[in-house]
């Protein structure tokens, strides 16, 4: 074989590998739920994966929602989803109406992203703000583990994992999840989106910094630069709850903890570039007594 016959041969025989590799390349498969670590739930659910394809890269976004907290396991994804890659999937299980008539569902979005879960609420961030290029039911009579037909409560294990695991891997397309439903149908919990009235913006708080009792807050920075507030400004705000107040606070908004004294309350923009309120090197959620949820209120006003 002539020098320039073996190169051809050999570039052909690596092009042939690397497509061989790409065909067989699985995108990550990420787990939410609110099973906790204390027994065997999640690790049930790893064993499917790996018992699809041992090779596939499986994660652990959290299984410390809340038991049934619906809201928080929803702010978790969209807190997380768009720093993995297009293509990854996310199994997310806070099921109390397991078994019941709710759907079974894929989500895929705008970005190419795949959420496996119950069409419960979970995936009402996702859908607003990455929008759904299309929703498939799942079909469980050829998309469930097998054996697991007589088994009613636990969809995160015999379908959800399973067909997250297969999705991800390759083993079906998205097509072949089951039919396809109105994207527009997707359920979605009813919350105060970040609004302004007048000088005043009104959100709510979803979510808490919980290892720190920072306050966070869906108002995005686009929305309070309208304001016209710079650092060290002096900012308003007022937290409610069910329409009550709980909390007022005049507080300087600073870019960094360290803009304030220890102990002193700050208003900052937060890791996602929403509002937050803190104390330096303090708990503020704590100290004021703060939750969060679809009903706990917040306004922000620029201090007069």
């Amino acid at each position: 074989m002539h020098f320039k016959q073996l190169s051809k041969f050999f570039a052909a025989a690596c092009l042939s590998t690397v497509l061989a590799a790409q065909a067989h390349a699985s995108n990550a498969l990420v787990l939410l739920t609110d099973f906790g670590t204390s027994d065997g739930a999640v690790s049930a659910m790893h064993g499917v994966a790996f018992g699809v394809d041992p090779k596939l890269q499986v994660s652990d976004l959290t299984h410390n929602i809340p038991d049934y907290d619906i809201w928080l396991g929803a702010y978790r994804l969209y807190q997380t989803a768009n720093y993995w890659p297009q293509g990854s999937v996310f199994v997310a299980v806070v099921d109390p109406g397991v078994g019941t008539n709710r759907k079974s569902v894929v989500l895929k979005t705008n970005g190419g992203r795949y959420f496996v879960g119950p069409d419960n609420g979970l995936f009402t961030l996702i859908a607003e703000r990455d929008g759904v290029a299309e929703l498939r039911e799942i079909d469980e009579n050829v998309n469930r583990l097998a054996g697991s037909g007589e088994s009613y409560t636990f969809h995160g294990r015999d379908v959800y994992a399973y067909v997250g695991a297969r999705l991800a891997s390759g083993a079906i397309s998205f097509e072949q999840v089951g039919p396809v439903l109105p994207s527009a149908s997707v359920v979605k919990i009813a919350y105060q989106k970040a609004v302004r009235q007048g000088d005043t913006l009104r959100g709510i708080i979803p979510v808490l910094d919980v290892k720190y009792g920072n306050v966070w807050t869906n108002i995005p920075k686009t929305l309070f630069d309208e304001l016209k507030i710079g650092v060290h400004d002096k900012v308003q705000i007022r937290i409610l709850h069910k329409g009550k107040q709980v909390n007022k606070v005049v507080a300087p908004f600073e870019h960094t903890f360290g803009g304030v004294a220890q102990g002193k309350p700050l208003v900052y923009l937060n890791s996602l570039l929403d509002v937050a309120v803190a104390i330096s090197q303090g708990n503020y959620a704590k100290q004021h007594r703060i939750e969060s949820g679809v009903d706990w209120e917040v306004e922000i006003s620029k201090a007069k």
